[in-house]
């Protein structure tokens, strides 16, 4: 009998000496994660990414009668019932769409399995920049004639006919179920806005409810149509990228100013009647879009309006800074002020600070960054999670401004290869498992742990325990299930571990 080396789940791993390794794959060869069935009652299945170079390494389990007598025992309380969960993704810039298309057609397309097929780790939703980003190789808008209020000049870019349009029909022809679009804009045209300038500190002109803010209002509406043209509808809308960079003096790129005071009346007068009344009445306003040491301020000015309030659906936000200010005091507070509203994760990036810049292949630490902050959000009432560019080169860009940063995949198109990160592993313990609609349930320790946890139960009445160890020893512990007993487990030094069983 002959058995050959290509073993569908095994990453070929290389080292860069950054700590932990990625996975090449090619053209013709990729690991995969393979479609994940539910194990017999009474089993559990077990996957595990560590530093020592496990990726979603696959086992089962059976669960126990009585106790395996380990100190640490975690409990789940599926009577306490949290937010349900929306799902995880990335963003296709310019950048991302770039180095994909760099490859060859069979790199590209594994490529994109490896995020959006049933085999891969089923990414649900994608950001799509509404013209250039710092993440581009130009300066652009859909609408950059000047005095064209009416827009009777809004095209797409290239970059949207040629790259990312093709690309988006890839991965939504791939995907098992509908892809979740959703839509951020970084600046107005040049013409709209105080300094006549894509970049730096500038805001619209004229006031809310005037001819520029309706422009703007209207700038939106024609680009779900251009979109549309091309069967691509989208889910959500922010209010606009990072409005908060906008305010600052000598910002470095594409922006546009925003205080919550101008974005409430920017929404309430022009651009949430316009969404309402337009084609896409059923499209997902989430305010916000920057960084979640503004919450819960941003979200009671703008939220406190009636008028402005009946148009959002949720608040989207970013993970710069994340450590100056607790989550339970941004997001759990923001919540129990506005439980109607969504939290939504909408950008974050490895690589991004002055400190630990570019891309790092191989990086493990990013990788427990990841998994912290998600776990973090999740159990502080957030519905998902976004990563920022889906692919870059190993420069970490294009990018015109030279703001380099890391990407989850990385394209090296000079060997026609990309490499998967640690950091794509980690958002593969939650993607591929917290199917949307599931719900995150309570959990207890009967001892203090250094293991961060969070728990769900799934449509499908199974439950998924995420489960991250930051320290350097092995932690022993067993979950107990009141329907089926004990499940005996170990959490490795430095590891991310999802457990998965069915609870009928």
């Amino acid at each position: 009998m002959l058995t050959c080396c290509f073993i569908s789940d095994d990453c070929q791993a290389r080292s860069f000496g950054h700590g932990s390794v990625v996975c090449v794959c090619n053209a013709t060869y990729c690991d995969s994660v393979g479609r994940t069935g539910l194990p017999d009652p009474g089993q559990f299945l077990s996957y595990v990414s560590s530093k020592t170079g496990s990726r979603l390494v696959k086992s089962q389990g059976q669960f126990q009668k009585n106790s395996t007598g380990a100190a640490l025992r975690i409990t789940l309380n599926p009577s306490q019932k949290y937010q349900r969960i929306k799902g995880f993704g990335g963003a296709m810039t310019d950048a991302a769409a770039m180095n994909i298309l760099s490859l060859s057609s069979g790199a590209q397309d594994q490529l994109l399995r490896q995020y959006f097929s049933p085999d891969g780790i089923e990414y649900r939703f994608v950001r799509v920049p509404m013209a250039s980003c710092d993440f581009s190789t130009r300066l652009y808008t859909y609408a950059d004639t000047p005095g064209d209020y009416d827009l009777q000049n809004f095209t797409l870019a290239e970059e949207d006919v040629h790259m990312k349009i093709p690309l988006l029909q890839r991965a939504q022809a791939l995907s098992a179920q509908p892809l979740n679009l959703f839509a951020s804009a970084w600046s107005a045209p040049a013409w709209l806005k105080t300094n006549g300038a894509l970049i730096g500190k500038g805001s619209l002109k004229g006031k809310p409810g005037g001819k520029e803010h309706k422009t703007w209002a209207q700038y939106y509406i024609r680009f779900l149509e251009e979109y549309g043209k091309y069967n691509l509808s989208f889910w959500g809308l922010t209010s606009g990228n990072e409005p908060t960079a906008g305010e600052m003096t000598n910002y470095s790129f594409q922006a546009l100013g925003f205080t919550p005071e101008t974005q409430r009346d920017w929404i309430a007068l022009d651009l949430g009647p316009r969404l309402h009344s337009s084609s896409f009445p059923q499209t997902r306003l989430m305010i916000l879009d920057d960084n979640r040491l503004l919450l819960p301020h941003w979200a009671k000015v703008v939220l406190s309006d009636v008028q402005a309030a009946r148009y959002v659906h949720g608040i989207g936000f970013h993970w710069y800074l994340n450590n100056i200010v607790p989550p339970g005091i941004t997001l759990t507070t923001t919540h129990h002020l506005y439980p109607e509203y969504f939290l939504f994760a909408t950008e974050a990036c490895a690589g991004w600070s002055p400190l630990d810049r570019g891309v790092r292949l191989g990086s493990w630490d990013r990788a427990e960054d990841y998994a912290h902050d998600i776990i973090q959000d999740l159990n502080n009432f957030v519905t998902g999670w976004t990563d920022w560019n889906l692919a870059l080169n190993q420069d970490g860009g294009p990018n015109w401004v030279k703001n380099f940063v890391d990407s989850p995949i990385i394209v090296d198109s000079s060997k026609d290869v990309f490499y998967k990160q640690p950091t794509f592993y980690s958002m593969a313990h939650f993607s591929k498992f917290l199917w949307e609609g599931s719900q995150r349930v309570g959990v207890s320790f009967s001892q203090h742990t250094s293991l961060e946890v969070s728990t769900y139960i799934r449509p499908d009445a199974s439950a998924v325990l995420v489960i991250l160890n930051r320290s350097e020893e092995e932690v022993q512990f067993e979950v107990w299930d009141q329907t089926l007993g004990f499940l005996p487990g170990s959490a490795p030094a430095h590891s991310i571990l999802t457990l998965l069983w069915s609870r009928r």
